[in-house]
């Protein structure tokens, strides 16, 4: 008995033995390769349109690409109010003039054109935002305020420890939770990283649609759903702020747990700034399942 106890307890130990050792590498790869990656998507700046094959779908002139299609719309334009314009005698419905329709379509047929400069600085604005804050903390505390630093503080602050992890104890589970919830953040700001992308290229029709008032829905959307979609990264550098300005020499239970809470502070920024002021969902968790419902 007392020899298929021991090999019974052996067996256990090699198996928790196995998953710790997984699980060591699993995180210690996460930890290494893939925050780096995150401070990148997140924190958005003009970068993001410094693309060669992006300025080709955008278009480097009225001749080419997505700006193309916008000036070719606009003719369509001009003959949609044409229409409109010589029903309304026999409808005697009430229209703007064509001197005003003729002066927006001016204006904004040279905004459509200068779309990649607007966006630029669009971009440059909101970068700026997200660099003074970050610049705040690295004065005030003298450490980079980024998701790598954040990384490096949670291991060195809370005692995890992936080279002697035990998954099966408290800061184990607690280490699983942080990795599970910042690879869920990675995957959630990539899709935001798209959805950006997608809402520039979408810019000279915003622009194109303020030319009539049916259409002027189209860029008050787009304008809200990019703001909020540029406005989360300013949250995530504040979250990122108040991370940083703690004290967490006492390495007790509490510390762990606050970490756990920041962490789903920064997947849940954009539910926050969604409720607040609008906008797409970019949460990754959310959308999967939304997908599986369908």
């Amino acid at each position: 008995m007392e020899n298929i106890s021991t090999q019974t307890n052996s067996i256990t130990s090699t198996i928790i033995e196995t998953i710790n050792t997984i699980f060591q590498n699993l995180f210690s790869s996460i930890d290494n390769n893939l925050y780096g990656i995150l401070d990148d998507i997140t924190f958005i700046n003009s970068d993001i349109i410094s693309d060669s094959f992006f300025e080709r779908i955008l278009g480097t002139s009225a001749s080419n690409g997505i700006l193309l299609i916008c000036n070719s719309l606009l003719f369509g334009f001009f003959l949609y109010y044409a229409i409109k314009f010589l029903f309304s005698h026999f409808t005697y419905s009430q229209i703007e003039t064509p001197s005003q329709f003729i002066f927006k379509s001016v204006i904004f047929g040279i905004c459509i054109n200068f779309s990649y400069f607007f966006i630029e600085e669009i971009l440059y604005f909101a970068s700026n935002i997200t660099l003074a804050i970050r610049g705040i903390g690295e004065e005030l505390f003298n450490k980079n305020i980024c998701f790598s630093e954040l990384i490096l503080e949670i291991n060195n602050s809370i005692g995890i420890n992936t080279s002697s992890l035990d998954i099966f104890s408290l800061d184990g589970l607690i280490k699983a939770s942080l990795t599970t919830s910042l690879l869920n953040l990675v995957f959630t700001y990539s899709f935001r990283y798209v959805m950006i992308k997608i809402f520039i290229l979408l810019t000279p029709f915003a622009i194109l649609s303020l030319i009539l008032q049916n259409t002027s829905w189209f860029f008050k959307s787009w304008f809200k759903n990019l703001f909020s979609l540029l406005f989360i990264q300013i949250i995530v550098a504040i979250v990122l702020l108040i991370l940083f300005s703690m004290d967490y020499s006492s390495s007790n239970l509490i510390t762990k747990f606050i970490y756990v809470g920041a962490i789903y502070a920064l997947i849940k920024s954009n539910s926050f700034v969604r409720d607040f002021i609008g906008g797409v969902s970019t949460t990754f968790s959310q959308n999967v399942n939304n997908f599986l419902k369908k």
